[in-house]
């Protein structure tokens, strides 16, 4: 009966969102304990509180819930790096703030950044493209060279061209970064040394 109540009452569209936002946190997390290939729409559904058939109100699928996500996770770490990109530094220094927004963000946010970075091909997760006039576009690939391409611009700056040398050195640079990352949240029980050390360390090796 609750379920029906929300989508009757007056306030029936807020609360819609609320259920929705609801949906993603607690599929942000099974998907992160679980994989998200375990992971299914029922065991979404039972613990959120609500029925299935109710889940299938706000999304088709758990691959549409899991490309939302994904997309999200893009989009926030864009805009993060997107806010330091900027300014009269040199364009490697701009590169250094960028991978250390990077840094930030996936230690702030390891969920959501193991959704988009560190589990299945999130390409994986959209059963359905988007269809526009260039044809059939898969949004979680776009949401996710967006942004790769805060970084490239900022590398072809650098570099002084955009070419594949510019297109190496960009995509080098972006796991020279994913990889401290992805370590430090994956194997937080090796013994590592003082992380803020080590991260000041690994991003002053961003140089060509």
């Amino acid at each position: 009966m609750q379920d029906l109540a929300e989508a009757v009452d007056g306030d029936g569209r807020r609360r819609g969102g609320n259920r929705r936002a609801q949906i993603l946190d607690v599929a942000l997390k099974l998907f992160a304990q679980k994989g998200m290939a375990q992971v299914t729409t029922r065991q979404i559904a039972q613990e959120v509180g609500i029925s299935q058939p109710s889940l299938y109100a706000h999304f088709r699928s758990a691959d549409e819930i899991a490309a939302e996500l994904c997309v999200r996770a893009f989009g926030a770490l864009a805009e993060a790096m997107g806010r330091v990109a900027g300014g009269d530094a040199s364009p490697i220094e701009r590169l250094r703030r960028m991978g250390r927004a990077y840094v930030d963000f996936a230690l702030d946010q390891p969920d959501m950044y193991r959704v988009a970075f560190m589990l299945e091909d999130p390409r994986g997760c959209t059963p359905h493209g988007i269809e526009t006039e260039e044809g059939l576009v898969d949004p979680v690939l776009a949401a996710g060279l967006q942004c790769f391409a805060c970084m490239h611009r900022v590398v072809v700056e650098q570099v002084g061209s955009d070419d594949d040398r510019a297109m190496i050195l960009a995509q080098s640079t972006w796991a020279h970064v994913h990889g401290l990352v992805s370590l430090l949240i994956a194997r937080h029980e090796f013994p590592w040394a003082d992380r803020e050390a080590l991260i000041e360390e690994h991003l002053g090796r961003m140089s060509f």
